[in-house]
């Protein structure tokens, strides 16, 4: 049987997290492992290891749910995020996503959606509300009627970086040095890249990113 899915909650409200607890440590493929009162306490704890999903409250002192995910994004790549907000808000919701969370799931909902969104986080898929789904959608025909770019990349951040470095033509070990990121980090997005993208290797790569405007041509 897999491992467990390792889970930092982030909220400032200790009674929040003991009901989240509550929740997730009822399934056997998830368990708590650490928690955490504002943002500045998540970052650090997920820099410290062992952590594979960080739900984070967009709403806490010191740092905000946001702020510690775009840090937790930047730093621990391999660390899924889920945002958690008692507000059902077009603006936090795209900036949650902008971060680098792969889901938004609203505390009203925690008790029936939290374990989901947790499980297709850790398949590498977002979880969305009924309400966000449309959000998105409504944001996907704006940009289309007004002529902007349509946003049509499915990679994260991380991937976006690396997949530019690529197109460069930098070597795994260059891009691991740029970044701070391991060379075996390095490998693992690539192939990830490669696999959503359904491309075979560096020259398909490269198109892909002078065709999205990664890099120049």
């Amino acid at each position: 049987m897999a491992e467990p899915t390792r889970i930092l909650l982030a909220d400032d409200h200790a009674l929040v997290r003991r009901g989240l607890r509550l929740i997730l440590d009822t399934e056997p493929d998830l368990e708590v492992v650490a928690e955490a009162a504002d943002g500045v306490e998540a970052v650090t704890l997920v820099g410290a290891g062992g952590i594979d999903l960080a739900i984070l409250d967009i709403a806490m002192p010191r740092m905000t749910g946001i702020q510690a995910a775009r840090e937790i994004a930047a730093r621990s790549p391999d660390t899924g995020i889920l945002m958690l907000s008692m507000y059902d808000n077009e603006q936090y919701f795209f900036e949650a996503l902008k971060a680098g969370a792969s889901g938004y799931v609203l505390k009203s909902a925690a008790d029936t959606d939290l374990i989901e969104a947790c499980r297709a986080a850790r398949r590498g898929e977002s979880f969305l509300y009924p309400a966000a789904v449309t959000a998105l959608i409504r944001d996907y025909l704006d940009r289309d009627r007004a002529g902007d770019p349509l946003p049509d990349r499915v990679l994260t951040p991380r991937e976006e970086q690396v997949t530019k470095l690529i197109a460069e033509g930098y070597s795994a070990r260059r891009i691991a040095a740029e970044l701070v990121i391991s060379v075996k980090t390095v490998e693992r997005h690539r192939a990830n890249v490669l696999q959503k993208l359904g491309l075979r290797d560096r020259v398909e790569l490269t198109r892909f990113a002078i065709r999205t405007g990664l890099i120049e041509p």
